[in-house]
């Protein structure tokens, strides 16, 4: 048997990491500043978080759902603290299609309708419901092709209160920012007054932070930028540093009624142990507060190397904190691949000309500055082959 054939893999295969430095299997040693697609939160391999991994795996790695785990309520009780959410409720799944599905889900419970207002560059996973509101209509199949969404531009308000006003919709789903669409951000008079139009047509608010959260904006979640607070936050990637974990933060105006969410291993003891290991760091070493600081650090550096090319090299420079999209003229798609091939730096893409910074939300300045030395480095190779 071989495996389904669905990446697209660049031929790399690591063997080890540690911080921000990940090795392959020819003890080549690259830059990471993508993270597993922002996954990796607090650093690889980090050593207070595989202590606690450790320590619980000796213990229990899992069981299911239908015993008491205190752990869940720790993890719970903590994110709260941290998130500014201390009097919503969490519920525990693997993944952040899992959290999306959940949130859309409860929004249909809550409202008795089913019509979703979404926006176009979504990504909100690849499940039925989630695939529906994702502007990428070759990953939808017919199967999850029925439900009923409805897709307007980012930040067109006068669109959200024509479509509200209908009385249809169950929820908005909107991203603390676009990550798969090349880093977009929702203006903050756009996020005010959607969550205006959404309280006052008794729509549900879901703000997806798959992405986006758990400290990476230099908030703990990007919404909070506009000073909002969401119906439904759902949050994964960075929220396990690694391991799958997946949450759905929920207003007290919802009522849990027993059997209407379940999950085998979701909030399973490891996952947990791995979450609340996160948020510790996250507390302990104010990486929230850092991220905002190496973020802007990060985007003086990025604005020299654009001054540095004023001939059009460099389009535009997005996002807030650890959450940076550069967007690279048409005749210098090809700096991406440099930065892997030869400067050995991981990033992420989006469309072709869209080059994703992720770094761990403990990438020191020295590394910023490497990373910012390899970048323009790459420029001027794809220069030279001009």
């Amino acid at each position: 048997m071989n495996t389904f054939d669905v990446y697209k893999l660049w031929p790399i295969e690591p063997v080890r990491a540690k911080g921000c430095r990940v090795w392959d299997k020819d003890g080549v040693e690259y830059l990471d500043f993508y993270g597993g697609h922002a996954v990796i939160s607090v650093g690889h391999s980090n050593p207070k978080y595989n202590g606690k991994l450790i320590n619980q795996l000796e213990k229990l790695s899992f069981y299911s759902n239908s015993v008491l785990n205190s752990l869940q309520q720790e993890l719970a009780q903590r994110l709260g603290r941290v998130s500014g959410y201390e009097d919503y409720s969490l519920f525990l799944s693997n993944s952040g299609a899992e959290a999306n599905e959940n949130a859309l889900k409860l929004a249909s419970f809550h409202t008795g309708k089913s019509k979703v207002l979404a926006f176009r560059g979504a990504f909100h996973g690849r499940t039925s419901g989630a695939v529906a509101v994702t502007d990428i209509p070759k990953i939808m199949s017919p199967f999850n092709s029925f439900h009923k969404v409805e897709f307007l531009q980012l930040n067109d308000i006068e669109g959200v209160k024509r479509e509200l006003s209908t009385g249809e919709y169950a929820a908005v789903i909107v991203e603390g920012i676009q990550g798969v669409a090349g880093i977009y951000a929702p203006e903050i008079s756009f996020l005010k007054m959607l969550s205006q139009e959404t309280k006052r047509e008794g729509v549900v608010l879901i703000l997806d932070e798959v992405q986006s959260g758990y400290g990476r904006t230099g908030k703990f979640f990007a919404h909070q930028h506009s000073g909002i607070k969401a119906d439904i936050i759902t949050t994964a990637k960075g929220m396990g540093n690694g391991f799958p974990i997946g949450g759905t933060i929920i207003s007290p105006m919802f009522e849990a009624v027993q059997g209407m969410m379940g999950t085998t291993f979701g909030g399973n003891h490891l996952a947990c142990a791995a979450a609340i290991a996160v948020l510790e760091i996250i507390e302990n070493e104010g990486l929230v507060e850092s991220s905002a600081l190496k973020g802007a650090y990060l985007k003086r550096g990025l604005k020299r190397v654009l001054d540095n090319h004023p001939d059009g090299v460099i389009s535009e420079i997005r996002g807030e904190g650890l959450m940076i999209g550069v967007e690279m003229s048409a005749n210098y798609i090809a700096v991406r691949d440099n930065l892997l091939f030869d400067q050995r730096v991981f990033t992420g893409g989006a469309k072709s000309n869209i080059i994703r910074l992720l770094p761990p939300l403990t990438v020191t300045m020295e590394e910023l500055d490497l990373f910012l030395f390899r970048f323009e480095k790459a420029i001027n190779k794809i220069k030279e082959s001009h």
